[in-house]
């Protein structure tokens, strides 16, 4: 990555920078709710089924606005789409700040939830299309890395927040501090514009154009896998915040662990997409998810065990989401590449949105652990066939391009 950074153009090197620190800052401001949470649901007593429907909310808008997003970057750039989108969730996240009660938390999560989705589609979107294919993979990864550096910035800026104010007023400031983002709006206006591929190869589009002859196989089974990784992941943190009584996952000492084993697992899963493709790093990390999560399933771990074990569970449960980028930029012709890239990725938040509820009612009949076992293991295998039935794109790189992976980011072919 390192390598392509210093031999990209500047242009190139302003796009990454942008969508970095967009994706980190975007997991901060997404990170700010689960910590302040505990906080709201004592000062205005929540319940769990009112929590729950803020989070299955906030997934289903994220999904829905990483599509809009992905068909308006097609439309009609990606550097504005990302713009906005950032601006966007800035400011919804500040305004969740002045929230009153549920009604009002709940629309201005929902407004957020838009922000979010939109930004990973128009930025993904935007940096693949500078990055030539031998590099694709370690790039967008490092991308991905961003998640768990925003996750890290949030934690910090929490323990800090309430150990200066009250709570009453530490969580308002928490999601007053997410206005920041929109600082980097500003950078990007500056300096970064649409890659040279999009700008020669745009074409008026459908939203329908990803179902076109030729594309639905590959839409449809890319929605597939997008399903199963963002299912297993889900079905995973359901069951590390319900089983035993387990309250380490509210611990610096956890967490610190976990987001450094994500930062990892997103950086050599991209990495490992260039060396060995992408379905086949995909497919890897899937198996070694269902694997990290035994010793959880079979082995009677105190907090202690768990914060050993959390290691690798952080690490191959990043490195699934990491694959995806560059396997999803290159299944696309340009046209339509921010709509394939956003409908793939996003339509597993939807569906995750019913896995804790799904979670808890099975396991009234199995037991907890059955039922994360059973959930997990049908999304990480929906996972591993759908990533069969894809094609390897690692040397083939985007179909817009002439042998990216040794031509300079920008040579064009009709």
């Amino acid at each position: 990555m390192y390598s392509w950074y210093r031999s990209t153009t500047p242009g190139g090197r302003r796009a990454f920078v942008a969508t970095f620190g967009g994706w980190a800052l975007e997991a901060a401001d997404a990170q700010i709710f689960g910590l302040v949470l505990p906080t709201l649901m004592a000062l205005w007593h929540l319940s769990e089924g009112q929590a729950g429907l803020l989070a299955s909310a906030t997934l289903v808008c994220t999904a829905l606005g990483g599509w809009l997003a992905g068909f308006a970057s097609d439309r009609w750039g990606r550097v504005r789409v990302l713009q906005v989108t950032i601006a966007w969730y800035a400011v919804a996240t500040a305004l969740v700040g002045f929230a009153g009660g549920f009604e009002s938390l709940l629309v201005l999560r929902c407004l957020q939830g838009f922000g979010f989705g939109g930004e990973w589609a128009a930025g993904a979107v935007l940096i693949s299309e500078y990055v030539s294919t031998r590099y694709r993979g370690r790039v967008l990864g490092a991308v991905q890395s961003g998640w768990a550096v925003g996750w890290g910035v949030a934690l910090v800026a929490f323990s800090a927040a309430f150990s200066l104010l009250p709570a009453t007023w530490a969580w308002r400031v928490m999601f007053w501090l997410g206005v920041l983002p929109a600082l980097l709006v500003v950078l990007i206006r500056r300096g970064v514009g649409d890659p040279p591929v999009y700008r020669r190869e745009r074409e008026p589009v459908s939203w329908t154009g990803i179902f076109r002859p030729g594309l639905a196989r590959v839409t449809i089974f890319g929605a597939l896998l997008g399903l199963g990784s963002h299912g297993g992941y889900y079905a995973l943190t359901t069951f590390l915040r319900k089983t035993r009584g387990l309250t380490v996952l509210s611990t610096t000492g956890y967490l610190a662990v976990f987001i450094t084993a994500a930062f990892a697992g997103y950086v050599v899963s991209g990495i490992m997409s260039d060396r060995v493709g992408r379905r086949k790093n995909i497919i890897g990390f899937a198996v070694l998810c269902l694997l990290s999560l035994v010793p959880f399933l079979l082995l009677p771990l105190n907090n202690a065990g768990m914060l050993v074990a959390s290691a690798p569970l952080g690490f191959f449960s990043a490195g699934m989401p990491g694959g995806l980028g560059a396997l999803f930029a290159e299944l696309f012709p340009t046209e339509v590449r921010g709509s394939g890239q956003g409908f793939c990725y996003n339509l597993g938040r939807i569906v995750s949105a019913a896995f804790p509820a799904a979670v808890g009612f099975l396991s009234a009949e199995i037991g907890l652990a059955a039922s994360i076992a059973v959930f997990a293991g049908a999304a990480y295998l929906l996972a591993i066939v759908a990533a069969c039935c894809l094609p390897e794109t690692r040397t083939a790189g985007l179909p817009d391009l002439a042998d990216p992976s040794t031509a300079a980011p920008h040579t064009v072919s009709r």
